[in-house]
């Protein structure tokens, strides 16, 4: 047995060495044809390759093409209205991220100053939070001592007043986003009919005369349609955090009347 062991692993090496060095002679004996083909493919990937990184790197040039070609008329405005909706946008959400407040935490510290030093403790923490809420409490407990009635009235109609600083200038954005489609819509009618201009001035059905103004056409309708995206989204995330803001205020409304009714008892 372990002859026959011996003799196998002998053979074994055998061909092993036959293999190697056939690999050995077909690699040096490969055509000088074959080994320029090889070079030829890999150059031609390295050559894909820069063009590909040309083609990333002129994405904005190519945008600003297509703008440019869009026509300065229509697309001019339709960049307005994207910096002006932006411009809302960002001011708003500034805004309403600096009125958002921890509201379990004010309210606790307004019941604490209410037991320790009274009313006028509750409106000095008041004062020294920002926040609509803060601003509520503040009206709430300025009236408590003409009654809780007059207070719940203070309450409610002062949280009118800063649901509307916190909706303020909103209804724009909503505009610009039902007025960029609409140009663009415009432009591409504008564009179809100076299409049918050049045809007909031409008096023949010429291919790159219809195509260039359905070309222009739908650019205005696409850039359109890209600011309106744009704004819709950040207008859904502000309406998101006012009613946020606004059930905040709610809640801390209602905390308060009952920290009132529990302190004149």
């Amino acid at each position: 047995m372990k002859k026959l062991f011996s003799i196998m692993a002998i053979a074994a090496v055998v061909v092993l060495s036959t293999f190697t060095a056939s690999a050995k002679n077909a690699q040096t004996t490969l055509p000088v044809q074959m080994q320029q083909i090889v070079a030829n493919v890999t150059t031609g990937a390295s050559f894909q390759d820069a063009d590909a990184a040309e083609e990333e790197l002129s994405f904005t040039q190519d945008l600003k093409k297509r703008f440019i070609e869009g026509g300065p008329g229509f697309m001019g405005i339709v960049l307005l209205c994207l910096i002006l909706g932006l411009a809302i946008a960002i001011e708003r959400i500034i805004y309403l991220n600096l009125a958002t407040t921890n509201t379990k935490k004010l309210a606790q510290d307004v019941e604490d100053a209410l037991k320790s030093g009274g009313v006028e403790a509750a409106k000095e923490v008041c004062r020294n939070t920002k926040g609509p809420v803060a601003s509520i409490y503040y009206q709430g407990l300025d009236r408590v001592d003409e009654g809780l009635e007059s207070a719940e009235k203070a309450v409610v109609a002062y949280g009118g007043v800063q649901m509307g600083q916190l909706e303020k200038n909103v209804s724009w954005i909503s505009l610009f986003i039902a007025l960029a489609p609409m140009l663009g819509f415009m432009g591409t009618v504008i564009g179809m009919i100076q299409a049918f201009d050049k045809i007909e001035a031409a008096g023949d059905m010429n291919p790159a005369l219809v195509a260039g103004g359905i070309k222009v056409a739908l650019l205005t309708t696409v850039f359109g349609l890209i600011v309106a995206i744009i704004l819709q989204i950040f207008y859904n995330y502000i309406i998101a955090k006012i009613d946020s803001i606004v059930n905040d205020m709610e809640d801390a409304s209602i905390t308060l009347m009952d920290m009132l009714v529990r302190y004149k008892k």
